[in-house]
């Protein structure tokens, strides 16, 4: 389903944190949100996944508000991935961990059925726990954990992914892995990524967050310009696509002078064509 966000402001303490924000997510495609810290990623994100209630503006999953959905219907439409995200895991097994996905199709005291079986079992493979399906997931290494935590959201069956820096901690190698789960799933997803060449290798689109809003979305090549690579994250560089297909970004030795920084910072960036 497509992802619709329009319009959102947030407030916390009475501070505005989301002014006027929109973008979207066309079915199947994914998402990147990037920006400095503290420009509003992780609380966009919250109010995606209705955990953060929006002072004003929408929030589509398909045709529907999700926060005119029950906490259910909406937890159907959307499984979200955060940092750290485990819970309360002791004694639970990597399957039993799994199949928590599944609780938003039954009611509290609902055995699970062969529908839900198959879903975890599914999830289980997808995304390559099998050889560890019944080990402890206290006992799992970062990246197997995090395998762990995809899987159980892909056993919801969802039609959105929300994805919270779920590469933060991992070695190269187990976050190239998880990037490519990602690409394999076909879910919609809106993903927050700090590590920028990391998000050019997962996102077909970015969208830039600064201070709290929009000052850029498009594709990596029309987003990621020596402007907005300046302004909004500090750095000398540039960017383009190689002959193999893979866009790089390519940094300066020399960082950034603050008297090249830009003059009156709460200018925002002109915004990237779509």
């Amino acid at each position: 389903m497509k992802l619709t966000v329009d319009q959102l402001h947030i407030t916390l303490d009475r501070n505005p944190i989301l002014r006027d924000v929109s973008l979207e997510a066309a079915k199947g495609d994914i998402v990147g949100l990037v920006g400095p810290n503290g420009s509003g990623k992780s609380t966009l994100l919250r109010a995606v996944y209705r955990s953060l209630r929006p002072v004003g503006g929408v929030v589509r999953v398909g045709e529907d508000d999700v926060w005119a959905l029950s906490p259910r219907a909406a937890a159907r439409r959307t499984a979200a991935v955060l940092q750290d995200a485990g819970g309360n895991t002791t004694g639970l097994t990597v399957t039993e961990i799994v199949a928590l996905g599944r609780a938003p199709h039954h009611g509290l005291l609902d055995r699970d059925g062969a529908e839900d079986h198959r879903a975890v079992a599914d999830a289980v493979d997808r995304c390559g726990v099998r050889p560890f399906a019944d080990r402890d997931y206290a006992s799992l290494s970062g990246g197997e954990r995090q395998r762990v935590l995809l899987a159980r959201a892909l056993a919801q069956n969802p039609h959105l992914l929300v994805l919270d820096e779920l590469t933060n901690h991992l070695d190269i190698r187990a976050r190239f892995e998880l990037l490519d789960l990602i690409r394999a799933t076909g879910v919609t997803t809106l993903a927050v990524l700090h590590d920028l060449d990391l998000a050019v290798r997962l996102c077909d689109r970015l969208v830039v967050l600064h201070k709290g809003t929009v000052v850029a979305a498009g594709s990596v090549l029309e987003v990621l310009t020596p402007r907005i690579l300046a302004e909004v994250f500090g750095v000398r560089a540039s960017t383009e696509r190689h002959a193999d297909g893979v866009v790089r970004i390519t940094y300066a030795a020399q960082p950034l002078a603050d008297e090249d920084a830009l003059e009156d910072d709460s200018r925002p960036a002109e915004t990237a064509g779509r």
